[in-house]
């Protein structure tokens, strides 16, 4: 279903833009009035991440949206019915991003069957590798879920083939090594990297890790079926508050 919808946009427009979000971050009402200017704004589909502790994948904005949202209250109870909300306000995919722990102590199966039931499209659970969440994996399946898997500029050839076996809706594909916020490198070599990601899985790419501004999103096009713009919109908030991130959304396009 997710896979669908990707590349039924895909059929007016050469790029897609995914956002990400911390939710409760920061607070409740402005994590929903940020979907509701990203959406109006021209995005087609979301992260929605369920603060954890410990988000080992996150720099240091994330991690402290994470740490706020946390310090101030959220609970995995919580984002799930944020989930729910969003989803039946807006006509766009939305797929949940946290740590394994989070669907650990939630229990697994009862976590992703509450996710089905609040019409999420999918899951991003970069600390679990397809060996090691069978159980996971099973539940996806049953529930009609994307299970997005990840790709690395390190990740060989082989292992790609093998993480794309796993993958549905779309993989994503990390632009560098390090955590998220940092700068990349929007250059030949990566270029060269979803070259071979697309030689790796006939499924759409996502790129993210660095994606900050036209330029770049520019840079992907016909390389790239997804541009993930992450930390840059926590900083927009930071910066300039909830209200200046729909015109941030559209000088992306």
């Amino acid at each position: 279903m997710l896979e669908e919808t990707i590349r039924s946009k895909l059929e007016s427009q050469n790029i897609l833009l995914m956002t990400h979000i911390v939710i409760g971050y920061p607070s409740f009402d402005a994590s929903l009035k940020i979907v509701e200017g990203m959406v109006e704004a021209g995005v087609d589909l979301m992260e929605l991440q369920i603060p954890f502790s410990e988000p080992m994948a996150d720099g240091p904005v994330i991690l402290r949206a994470n740490q706020d949202a946390l310090a101030a209250g959220s609970t995995v109870s919580q984002c799930l019915d944020f989930g729910e909300r969003v989803a039946r306000d807006y006509d766009i995919p939305f797929l949940f991003m946290t740590y394994y722990n989070i669907l650990f102590k939630y229990g697994v199966s009862s976590f992703l069957e509450d996710a089905a039931a609040r019409n999420i499209h999918g899951a991003i659970v970069p600390d679990l590798p397809p060996e090691e969440g069978p159980e996971y994996l099973e539940a996806m399946d049953r529930h009609g879920l994307a299970p997005i898997q990840i790709f690395t500029p390190k990740t060989s050839l082989e292992r790609m083939k093998v993480l794309s076996t796993h993958a549905r809706g779309f993989v994503y594909c990390i632009a560098r090594k390090g955590v998220t916020g940092l700068d990349t490198d929007f250059s030949r070599d990566l270029s060269d990297y979803l070259a071979r990601c697309r030689e790796a899985t006939s499924l759409p790419l996502a790129l993210g890790f660095g994606v900050k501004d036209k330029k770049d999103v520019d840079f992907l096009r016909g390389k790239s079926d997804i541009a993930v713009i992450g930390t840059r919109t926590l900083q927009v908030v930071e910066e300039q508050g909830v209200d200046a991130v729909p015109e941030f959304i559209r000088g992306l396009r």
